[in-house]
């Protein structure tokens, strides 16, 4: 019987086993998970954290008995995979429960190991009011934290995706919130019309913003007392830090496959690493961007879960192909929706001789509906090759839409001037008279 192992539960591993077991019925499937949780939302763990999503049982897919039951693929939590022996296939687990150890042999290995959250140095484990916001774990501490002590002024590290969903929840639990941030701006590596609006927004919900504003930490024994900036003490009960995350490959690197430029696993089409017996799939490997053609390292959930059906037929003896990611997430900002598909203006530069964007703004609905509001689009594209390179939006919901067109014809290659010749639909109660892709398709005459 052949046995395939998966190192990883949280979302990629169990999509990545239930697949392999579904293509070869036949085959052992054992999944080990270090924590006590698999199957796991990360994106909804903000909206936990606020009390939009009532509890954190709800964003736990699957447990190991109801995995197996549906599955019939044997999960282990609590059960770190610590190395591989690629000679022998053989992966060495420690039972975190007894802190024993066992060998255990595969005919194929599939690695989902996710990403880590970047630390700060000054930052280093064991304060007991610093947090991060990556893991089921993280979020059930920060609420029994918050249960257990007077909470009014939060700080967060870092205004990138994680950092501006974060301080929305913490707003709505009626705390006070500062973040510092590097950069001048929030949302860093976004078109730079989006990053004024977005500072815009979280100071009109009462943030405190301080961008490449210097400080120090105040340290209080085990504690994070505040920060030194501008000349005055603020004081802080709670810390969170979110700096960003990099691909979690060090059990691959320890076993010698090869990593690329940002340290993700390289993997070919079919999801094979250096080692044609062990696969990966999800944040700790890197992609091909379709749109440069290049490596990159794009970690978000809808192509970690693509790539872990194809990890997992493959490894099962299939024959898939992944193929290159256009990257495409949106991000809801207090009452804004941020959308990005593709590459932004800058990074076109990079890549493209004659790349060029125009900028709109249109209507969520016809104007004269109530609920009707402004939309800002950013298009880019290239001028020689007619193809469409990327885009921003931010406004009201449909802004993710919008994103997701703009991947589709990015997708199927298609000339920036399709956006004039396309046939949206209109209804005031839902849809603008005019589409916002419509305005900047009639714009790109203009370059």
């Amino acid at each position: 019987m052949k046995r395939i192992i998966v190192v990883g539960g949280n979302a990629a591993g169990p999509a990545a086993a239930a697949k392999a077991k579904r293509i070869d019925r036949n085959s052992e499937v054992i999944l080990f998970e270090a924590t006590e949780f698999i199957s796991t939302g990360t994106c909804e763990m903000p909206f936990v954290l606020s009390g939009k999503i009532e509890d954190y049982k709800k964003v736990v897919f699957f447990d190991e008995e109801s995995f197996y039951n549906k599955k019939g693929v044997k999960v282990y939590t609590k059960h770190l995979v610590e190395s591989i022996n690629r000679k022998e296939k053989t992966v060495v687990v420690r039972n975190l429960t007894t802190n024993q150890t066992i060998d255990f042999q595969y005919d194929k290995l599939i690695l989902t190991t996710g990403a880590k959250v970047k630390k700060i140095p000054p930052l280093a484990p064991g304060f007991d009011n610093l947090f991060y916001l990556k893991s089921i774990p993280d979020l059930i501490k920060i609420q029994s934290f918050i249960s257990s002590h007077s909470v009014k002024n939060v700080l967060i590290i870092g205004a990138g995706y994680i950092g501006l969903e974060s301080a929305e929840s913490f707003v709505k639990l009626g705390m006070q919130v500062t973040i510092v941030e590097l950069e001048s701006l929030p949302l860093p590596g976004a078109e730079s019309e989006i990053r004024n609006l977005a500072v815009e927004e979280i100071k009109k919900n009462g943030v405190t913003f301080l961008g490449v504003v210097p400080y120090e930490f105040i340290f209080d024994g085990n504690r994070i007392r505040g920060i030194k900036a501008e000349g005055r003490i603020m004081d802080f009960e709670l810390v969170l830090s979110a700096v960003g995350f990099s691909p979690n490959s060090s059990l691959a690197e320890a076993a010698g496959l090869e990593l690329g430029k940002f340290g993700g696993v390289k993997v070919d089409k079919k999801q094979k690493t250096s080692d044609s017996n062990i696969f990966a799939a999800g944040d700790n490997t890197e992609i091909i961007n379709a749109v440069t053609g290049k490596a990159d390292y794009i970690p978000i959930a809808t192509t970690a879960y693509s790539q872990s059906h194809v990890a997992g037929e493959n490894a099962a003896g299939g024959n898939k192909f992944s193929l290159p990611v256009i990257k495409n997430i949106a991000v809801k900002i207090f009452d804004k929706t941020y959308a990005s598909v593709g590459i932004t203006e800058e990074q076109a530069r990079e890549y493209f001789f004659r790349s060029t964007s125009v900028s709109a703004i249109g209507y969520s609905l016809i104007h004269v509906m109530p609920e009707s509001e402004k939309v800002f689009g950013k298009l880019v594209f290239d001028k020689e090759s007619k193809r469409i390179l990327g885009a921003s939006f931010w406004g009201a919901s449909q802004s993710a839409y919008y994103a997701d067109t703009i991947s589709a014809l990015i997708r199927a290659k298609s000339p920036y001037s399709i956006l004039e010749e396309i046939n949206f639909n209109y209804t005031p109660p839902v849809s603008p008279f005019i589409n916002i892709l419509t305005i900047l398709g009639k714009k790109t005459n203009d370059k």
